[in-house]
Order: structure tokens, then C-alpha cells, then sequence
């Protein structure tokens, strides 16, 4: 290329082809048929004709605006110029008129519309949660949190209240007017806490009259606190200044209604995150903030758990179409992105780096459709005691499996952009910090894994209706003549035989005398569970009318050249590998006197 061409252009004469995006319910090969399978024609027909249009306005209008909140991120004003505390929170339009956007699409209100088949709204809700995901500008957290808060209303009865106050609540935050809508926030993590939600909570209720107390704590990690009204957990103080063990769960409007003033609530200042940061995040005050008892007093981590289905749904609809979203920005690239004198999808090892992503992803979208459909069937009480306890184990599983595929998998799709995919102002590389979260929000992997090892301990049906449901979800492949499936079958079948087994001797409670503590292994188990089932769906996925060949490679792929095991030998559950576990992390500091030398981080 002569000199003189960048005499007078920057760029010389060549830019880089810009990948395309195109329209998501129909850039997926699952999602449109799967939902065909799981819907009455009637429902699918709504459903399909909603999720085309949507996918429309994510290409011309949402996409546009979530990439808007990302550049231009919530800023506190805590005082003004002459000292006065004003707490002014200020988010962009965008993020604005995207929270009117979920409200108008229905994106919490087709969850919950009386009118339709519960089943089917419930896949209608996660299908299009989880294509608004990637372009919300993380306006799908205020959207989870509003959608628990419905949750926790309709299982305490308060859909169906009297009270004024509460029947406005409850009808603005389902409502399809972008203007009338309300968003809730879900304030439960303190500075001591973490997951540990019961034993950190150190914020305190005193009692007004009627259902009304005052709120005094600190919530250490709030998000989206530009919510209209937020639930929050404390513990009731009585007469004489004695806390309750347990909490309560309270109702509270952010600001005063009728103004713009804070309800006793302070905002210190705004959380400086990894990723997420398109999302006001803030440590708050709770000084004397007026709120309401929801429940009965002492049943307030009972009442929130309510919310616990949905929101670990809608994390795993982020994890999962985060996947698919920089995978098919990925596969678009190669067809355009030309090295060493050819296009990247000419390169038979770039070829394989995202066929082998796309295996993982399809997988996975498949666990999250089939968890949304036993969640719809739970509320349309037509579950088996079976499918309700296959519910209860999987849905943790379901968070937490396809959360830990997100980070590695968004991070290798990254990696086929090349060096535009670490550049921010490509838009490719907030991906991979916003999908870290993914792993923390509704609990980190080990809280989950625990969660599942509590489940099985208390439950041992659920052991049963897992083995129940990976039978029938097998079923016609066994039945089916067709080689391309067999080994698979027998695979998924083996793995099935030897976890079941594994799970059916497990105690949560270690037992120390005999030398086994169950809880170590806890994530083995979990993640376990998720690979054994995802080659289940993939199985039976390929035997539907419509399968092609792709799912048959896939499902060959998933269940043959991925380990479904993890580590369930006897020995992994040892006190033994704990005391290893001990001594490969700490014996080399005991007694050290280098180890008298060292600050805080904050110090550093």
C-alpha cells in the first residue's frame, strides 16, 4: 500500500469488517422449536409471534440503548455545594426508558397473566428474559428483583389484598404501563454476610404500631436502588431491647410516596464493580426507614425464599444467553475476519473452537427451558410429587452449572475476535466482565453446591425423581434403532447409574467417625448432577421431529467427549483429602516468621 494513503487517512485504506448481530429468537436452534414441543399450538403460536417482533426491537431500538447505559454509568451526588445531603442518584435516559421498555413488553406481567396456560407463560417469560438479557443494560437485575417481589406477594396472599397500599404495590409492579410501573429492590446482604443472610443480619425494627416499624441497619450490597419499593429482612426488637433470632421480612417504600425525599434511607456511596456497571449498585443507611411487616414475624427468610425459583431462573436466562449472544457475534466474524489468506471459518481449528462452545451452549439452553417448564407446572399445581422435588434439586443446579460455563465460555468466544474482543469500545469485552457475576449473584457455586447437598440430605425423594426423569428423558433413544445415538444413551445411562449411587449414600452432616465428609465434594456432586441431565435433554432433544443431524453430533459430542463424571470416588469425600486440602494451602505459612510481615490490601 503506497505511503500517501496514510498521508491523509489514519486507517490507510483498510477497516475491520464489523460483526452483525441478528434477529435472537430465530439466530438460536433451539429456542423457537423447543418451545413448539413444550407449548399447546394455540400458546406457542402467541409465543412465537411475540418473540419475533421482540426480537426486532432488540435490533433496532434495545440493543442501542443497553450499550448507552454502559457508557454512561449512575453517578451519586451525596451533598451539594453547600453541604447539604441530597443522595441525588442520577442514571442515564437510556437506562430509564429500558425499565419502561421490560414493563411495556410484559416482561414480568406475561409470568403471572391469569388468562393464559401457566406452563406456557412461564417459558413465554424465561424465552424472553432471556433474549432481553445481553442488550438490558443489566436492567434485567431490577427486572428479576420485580419479578421476585411478585413472587413473594402472591405467596403470602397479598395478591388478593384489601390493603390500599400493598394492592397498588402489587398492581405496579406487574403493570404493562411503562410510566405507572414500579421496580423492587432486594436489600438482604450485610457487611457481615454474604450469603449468610440468617446469621449476619445485623439490621433492627422497632416497632410503631399496627404492622409499622422503623428499619436501622446498613445493607452493604444493594442493586438497582432506584427501585420504587424494596423488600428487606431485620430482626424485631421488643420493648425492653432484645432481638429476635429470626428475621422478618418488610415492605418499604424507597422514597416517601408523594415526594422525592429518601424514606430514612441514605445512599453512602455507589459500588466500583468489576462489571454490572451499567447498574447503581450502592451501600445504603437504613436510618429509621418507615416499613411494613410482610408474613408473620420471624418467617421473613421463609417469605423471601419465594423469590428464590425466579431469580435464579433469570440468572441462569443471563448466564445462558450471554453465551449464545457472543458465540453468534463470534461465528459471524469468522465469516468475515480473514487470516493468514483466509476467513476465519476456513480455519479448521477456529472451526472446532466454537463448534465445541455451541455444544456447551445448546446444552444449556436446553436445562434452562426444562427448569422454566417444572416451575410452570409447580404453579399450575399440576407437578408430581416427583417433578416438585426434581424442581427443588435442579433449579440451584441449573444457577449454578450454566453460571460457571458462562465465564470460560464467554472468554473463549472472546478470544475468537482477537484482539478487537479485548478492546471496550468494541462492546465485546463488557461481556466477559458483566458474565463474572453471574457466578456470585444468588448465591457463589459452593453456597449452591451446599444448597443441593442440604437438599438431598432432607430429601431423598429427590434422588429418586432425578434418576425418575433422566430414565424417561432416555427413553427413546433406548427405544430407537438409530447408531447415532447409542452410545450416547449408554453413556448418559452408565453416569446416571454410578451419581445415583453416589447421592443415594450422602449425608450433609459429616460423618467424622468413619472418616467421610460428604460436604467436600459437594460441587463435584452438583456439577454432576447438571452435565448427567444436560446429556439427558440432548438425547431426547435428538429424537423429536425436526432433529437433524447437528443434534445427533451434538449430543455424540456432549455425552462421548465430555467427562460426565466428575470425582465421586469414596476417597474425595475423605477427612483424609481435607487434611490435604489443609496442607496444600497452608503449610507452607505455619511458623513462618515471614508471615509476621504483611498489610492490609487497602494499605497496599
Amino acid at each position: 500500500m503506497p505511503a500517501s494513503d496514510y498521508g491523509h487517512a489514519q486507517t490507510g485504506g483498510f477497516s475491520i469488517e464489523v460483526p452483525h448481530a441478528y434477529l435472537p429468537y430465530r439466530d438460536d436452534p433451539l429456542l423457537d422449536r423447543t418451545l413448539k414441543r413444550l407449548m399447546s399450538p394455540q400458546e406457542y403460536g402467541k409465543t412465537s409471534k411475540d418473540l419475533d417482533r421482540f426480537s426486532k426491537r432488540i435490533i433496532d431500538e434495545i440493543a442501542w440503548l443497553g450499550r448507552e447505559c454502559e457508557l454512561k454509568k449512575p453517578e451519586l451526588i451525596v451533598q451539594d455545594a453547600w453541604g447539604k445531603r441530597v443522595d441525588q442518584l442520577r442514571v442515564c435516559n437510556e437506562w430509564n426508558r429500558l425499565k419502561q421498555i421490560f414493563a411495556e413488553e410484559g416482561l414480568v406481567a406475561i409470568g403471572y397473566d391469569e388468562k393464559r396456560d401457566a406452563v406456557a407463560r412461564r417459558l413465554h417469560q424465561t424465552a424472553k428474559v432471556a433474549l432481553f438479557s445481553p442488550s438490558s443494560g443489566l436492567t434485567s437485575c431490577p427486572l428479576a428483583m420485580t419479578d421476585g417481589a411478585v413472587r413473594v406477594f402472591r405467596a403470602l396472599g397479598l395478591d388478593k389484598t384489601n390493603d390500599p397500599e400493598l394492592r397498588e404495590a402489587y398492581e405496579r409492579l406487574l403493570s404493562t404501563d411503562g410510566k405507572r410501573a414500579w421496580t423492587s429492590g432486594q436489600w438482604m446482604t450485610e457487611k457481615r454476610g454474604g450469603s449468610d443472610v440468617s446469621g449476619a443480619c445485623d439490621t433492627y425494627a422497632t416497632h410503631v404500631e399496627g404492622d409499622t416499624y422503623l428499619l436501622n441497619g446498613y445493607k452493604w450490597f444493594s442493586s438497582a436502588v432506584d427501585a420504587d419499593i424494596a423488600l428487606t429482612l431485620a430482626r424485631v426488637v421488643d420493648e425492653k431491647g432484645n432481638a429476635d433470632e429470626k428475621l422478618s421480612l418488610f415492605f418499604l417504600h424507597v422514597r416517601k410516596p408523594g415526594t422525592n425525599e429518601l424514606n430514612g434511607i441514605q445512599m453512602i456511596r455507589l459500588k466500583d464493580k468489576l462489571g454490572t456497571r451499567q447498574l447503581p449498585t450502592a451501600e445504603l443507611l437504613l436510618d429509621g426507614a418507615k416499613a411494613r411487616l410482610l408474613g408473620e414475624r420471624g418467617r421473613g427468610i421463609a417469605g423471601i425464599s419465594n423469590m428464590l425459583n425466579g431469580t435464579r431462573l433469570a440468572n441462569a436466562c443471563g448466564s445462558v444467553s450471554a453465551m449464545r449472544t457472543i458465540l453468534n457475534l463470534a461465528r459471524d466474524y469468522s465469516t468475515r475476519r480473514e487470516a493468514f489468506g483466509r476467513k476465519l471459518d476456513q480455519w479448521p481449528l477456529h472451526l472446532r473452537t466454537m463448534a465445541e462452545l455451541e455444544v456447551d451452549t445448546r446444552a444449556s439452553t436446553l436445562f434452562l427451558l426444562d427448569i422454566a417448564y417444572h416451575i410452570g407446572l409447580q404453579e399450575a399445581d399440576r407437578a408430581s410429587e416427583n417433578e416438585y422435588a426434581l424442581c427443588r434439586l435442579l433449579t440451584p443446579v441449573l444457577k449454578a452449572y450454566t453460571a460457571k460455563l458462562a465465564v470460560p465460555h464467554v472468554s473463549e468466544a472472546l478470544e475468537c475476535f482477537g484482539g478487537m474482543g479485548y478492546m471496550e469500545d468494541s462492546g465485546i469485552a463488557q461481556g466477559l466482565r458483566d458474565a463474572q457475576v453471574m457466578t456470585i449473584w444468588e448465591g457463589t457455586t459452593n453456597v449452591l453446591s451446599m444448597d443441593v447437598m442440604r437438599v438431598m440430605s432432607s430429601r431423598p425423594e429427590c434422588v429418586e425423581a432425578f434418576e425418575e426423569a433422566v430414565i424417561n428423558l432416555i427413553k427413546p433413544g433406548r427405544a430407537s434403532a438409530d447408531e447415532r445415538i447409542r452410545d450416547a444413551v449408554e453413556a448418559v445411562a452408565k453416569a446416571m447409574d454410578s451419581l445415583v449411587a453416589s447421592m443415594r449414600s450422602f449425608s450433609y452432616i459429616s460423618d467424622i467417625e468413619s472418616g467421610i465428609i460428604f460436604s467436600g465434594g459437594a460441587r463435584s456432586i452438583m456439577m454432576t448432577l447438571g452435565r448427567v441431565y444436560c446429556g439427558a435433554l440432548l438425547i431426547n432433544n435428538a429424537m423429536q421431529p425436526g432433529a437433524d443431524e447437528s443434534d445427533f453430533v451434538t449430543t455424540k459430542r456432549f455425552c462421548l467427549e465430555r467427562s460426565l463424571i466428575g470425582n465421586l470416588d469414596e476417597t474425595s469425600f475423605s477427612k483424609e483429602r481435607s487434611e490435604q486440602d489443609l496442607l496444600i494451602l497452608f503449610n507452607h505459612t505455619i511458623g513462618q516468621e515471614w508471615m509476621k510481615h504483611g498489610a492490609p490490601i487497602s494499605k497496599i
